[in-house]
């Protein structure tokens, strides 16, 4: 079967690919570029614990020890510290690092993918579809036609995709700029992550309202200052005076020796594409969304599509095709980013605008709420988001009981038992293509496998698992959040909770797993399955 083409070998791109190789799913990735990436430190990215641990299996890479995870956060309003966290094992730290350290480590993994073919300074210029797969043309000095079974627009908020399937990519433009410095130094609070709000020092040109640093390893920082509304130019003058009057406000009036390591300038766009699908073609990333104010971070969500989609796209090319799990794609990922941005669109006015609103008491720690919130993955502005009114969500049975994981929601990264009789994290066997049946069973930690495995409820859990109408992985946890003994919990392929069940229900767990697989196939599809 011809392999998934996908256009763009950025993060989302580069994931998607390594995504479908872990399910043993073909694809050629597109790069209109020479296949290395310019090395910007004043460009960099913020993962979440399971974002960057969703990286740490696909390339084999430690993610995290190529970052830094921030020791703590830290609020301010001139000279009054608003908020102070410090990261902890139950509140796990941020990850920062560079984007081009990331990208160098999913091209190392690529190269040792031989599922993954990267076809380098291939510009994508036309897409044909039809019933049974898709063709694309690349021009440059190998241009050359390519047969897909799908293709994935991942190619940026340019995308030459999304313009050739016609769809509308509605929304605002520069609705922040903030000018970036990437520099080495000592700053009062090692490791923190500060968000500087109205500082009280004295600036030479337009005021700073608000001034964030974010450490990288080697003491190095990345600052950005939100620049005033307009497209004033930043020119390298008042940056170079940026950074030592903010370095003199925060060292006590005297600016500390600095090594200025790259600037530019971050304009945030909020724009949603009208449609992520057109039959055998999807968008992901930053051609599907743009957003970025008040500390979200786009490439995070861009993953999660990356995350969403492979399995899907794996399981229709696997097994054939199945039209409501991939329409799925669009709903589930398309109304979280929505109701992102319009979090964000709602609560702007209210921070930058000022006026009557910002004197009323309590206001400013309300505004810091917001922006804690944006910043370090958080409420409205920056959690992930939950697929709570998905398509794939099953219907409610008497057998359903409630945990602390909402239905569509991320589950917990627990430690469990695996078929084989390891011990590993919950995390670790996501992104295999199998739906996970995770059995809370108390005492089970205590025994080898071989005298808890033929007992209790095990037997017939076994025998459930096995009949249900996709591949499934039983594993086993000594608990749960908000779990009791025996509760079976069903779990998607990207680890978003299907169901809780009291008790082994093998018919209840055999149509959660059909809803959650888009229901049964229709006639027309079983036969284009079987073809």
């Amino acid at each position: 079967m011809d392999p998934v083409i996908i256009v763009g070998a950025g993060p989302v791109g580069l994931t998607l690919a390594l995504a479908l190789a872990r399910q043993e799913v073909p694809s050629v990735v597109l790069d209109e570029g020479p296949g290395t990436d310019e090395q910007r430190l004043a460009r960099t990215v913020v993962l979440r614990e399971d974002t960057a641990a969703l990286l740490g299996r696909l390339t084999g890479f430690p993610v995290a020890g190529a970052g830094f995870r921030w020791a703590g956060w830290r609020s301010m309003r001139r000279r009054q510290v608003m908020r102070q966290i410090t990261f902890g094992e139950d509140d796990p730290a941020l990850l920062h690092l560079p984007q081009h350290t990331l990208t160098a480590a999913l091209r190392k993994a690529i190269a040792a993918e031989p599922l993954v073919e990267l076809a380098v300074e291939s510009r994508l210029d036309s897409v044909e579809q039809e019933p049974a797969g898709v063709t694309a043309h690349t021009r440059g000095p190998h241009g050359t036609w390519w047969r897909g079974s799908h293709l994935v627009g991942c190619d940026g908020p340019r995308s030459t995709v999304r313009k050739l399937q016609d769809i509308r990519f509605p929304g605002r433009t520069a609705v922040e700029r903030h000018a970036v410095a990437a520099l080495r130094t000592e700053l009062p609070w090692p490791g923190e992550a500060v968000l500087h709000r109205m500082p009280p020092w004295r600036s030479s040109g337009p005021a700073v309202t608000e001034v964030t640093a974010r450490p990288l390893a080697e003491d190095v920082w990345r600052l950005d200052w939100l620049l005033p509304p307009g497209r004033d130019l930043v020119t390298p003058d008042l940056l170079v005076a940026r950074v030592r009057e903010t370095l003199a406000g925060w060292c006590g009036g005297t600016t500390p020796p600095y090594e200025l390591l790259d600037t530019g300038v971050h304009t945030v766009h909020h724009r949603l594409a009208r449609r992520w699908r057109a039959g055998r073609v999807f968008l992901a990333g930053d051609a599907a969304h743009l957003l970025g104010a008040l500390g979200t971070q786009g490439l995070d969500e861009g993953l999660r599509d990356a995350d969403n989609l492979a399995w899907k796209l794996a399981l229709a090319w696997h097994h054939g095709p199945h039209e409501a799990l991939l329409d799925s794609y669009q709903e589930e990922r398309r109304a979280v980013v929505a109701a992102r941005l319009r979090a964000a669109d709602q609560a702007l006015p209210v921070l930058r605008g000022g006026g009557l609103r910002s004197a009323v008491p309590g206001a400013a720690r309300s505004h810091d709420t917001l922006l804690t919130d944006g910043h370090l993955g958080r409420g409205v502005l920056g959690a992930p988001g939950a697929y709570a009114d998905s398509p794939l969500t099953p219907a409610h049975t008497d057998s359903s009981v409630e945990v602390d994981t909402a239905v569509g929601a991320q589950v917990s990264d627990v430690r469990v038992t695996a078929e084989d009789g390891s011990s590993v994290a919950l995390r670790e066997r996501l992104g295999r293509g199998a739906l996970l049946v995770l059995l809370i069973a108390p005492g089970t930690v205590v025994w080898e496998r071989k005298h808890w495995v033929t007992a209790g409820i095990m037997p017939r859990l076994a025998a459930a698992v096995t009949a249900l109408p996709h591949r499934a992985e039983l594993l086993v946890a000594e608990s749960y959040p908000g779990a009791a003994a025996h509760t079976v919990l069903l779990i998607r392929p990207d680890g978003h909770l299907v169901t809780a069940l009291g008790g082994v229900r093998p018919a209840d767990l055999y149509e959660a797993a059909e809803a959650a697989l888009g229901g049964p196939l229709t006639t027309a599809e079983t036969a284009s399955s079987r073809t």
